[in-house]
């Protein structure tokens, strides 16, 4: 039995309302406090996200030029610098809480991906 359970489609329907989150709670909760970058960073992040959504070859990608492996990707690289940056930038705080919990749930959902079938049939 594996624990990696989600599926393309339901990744899909995340990245939306994820993007809009990270774009809009950094605002909401008052980040920045200890450092502006910590509000900005988010919100760029956000916005990026969107447009990696938008560009992604799955169920709600609208351009769909880019291959979802790719999109999975930039998924983990912004987990891993969501968890360097309390760190580097001297977060503190809510703006430190902010970044280790979007990092922790960012890389939940890249390690619980479940292989498309085409993948399970290459290992």
């Amino acid at each position: 039995m594996t624990l990696r359970f989600v599926t393309k489609t339901m990744h899909s329907y995340l990245d939306y309302p994820v993007a809009l989150g990270l774009i809009v709670l950094p605002v909401l909760l008052g980040l920045g406090q200890t450092n502006p970058i910590a509000l900005w960073l988010s919100v760029c992040t956000g916005f990026a996200a969107l447009v990696l959504t938008v560009l992604t070859d799955h169920d709600t990608g609208l351009v769909r030029v880019l291959p979802y492996s790719f999109h999975l990707g930039v998924d983990f690289l912004v987990g891993l610098t969501f968890l360097a940056a309390p760190f580097v930038l001297g977060l503190s705080g809510l703006d430190f809480a902010y970044y280790l919990a979007n990092a922790l749930a960012v890389l939940t959902v890249v390690s619980l991906q479940k292989p498309t079938v085409r993948e399970a049939q290459a290992a």
